[in-house]
């Protein structure tokens, strides 16, 4: 499966730099901004400024991956939470 890589140019903290992501990558990010009524390069600076890596686009990478990952284990931990009190509720 091949993904197109879309480079930006971006203005960080007044500095100007370009990421490259693949579209998914950049269609996620957008959606994660617009859930937290955030604009995409408030959400970017934020990223920037809380990174480990010495690479930007990895790290883009990387908090979103973290994001959805935290989205499914509260998913299953409400999914468990429902299951339990079922059979509690059934016992």
């Amino acid at each position: 499966m091949k993904y197109l890589i879309i480079k930006r140019s971006i203005v960080i903290d007044g500095h100007k730099t370009s990421v490259s992501l693949e579209d998914e990558f950049w269609k996620s990010l957008r959606q994660i901004a617009h859930g937290r009524a955030e604009t995409l390069s408030r959400l970017i600076a934020s990223i920037d400024a809380n990174r480990q890596f010495a690479n930007l686009s990895s790290a883009i990478r990387l908090f979103v991956l973290e994001f959805y990952h935290d989205q499914l284990q509260r998913r299953m931990a409400v999914a468990l939470a429902l299951d339990a009190s079922k059979s509690i509720s059934s016992s």
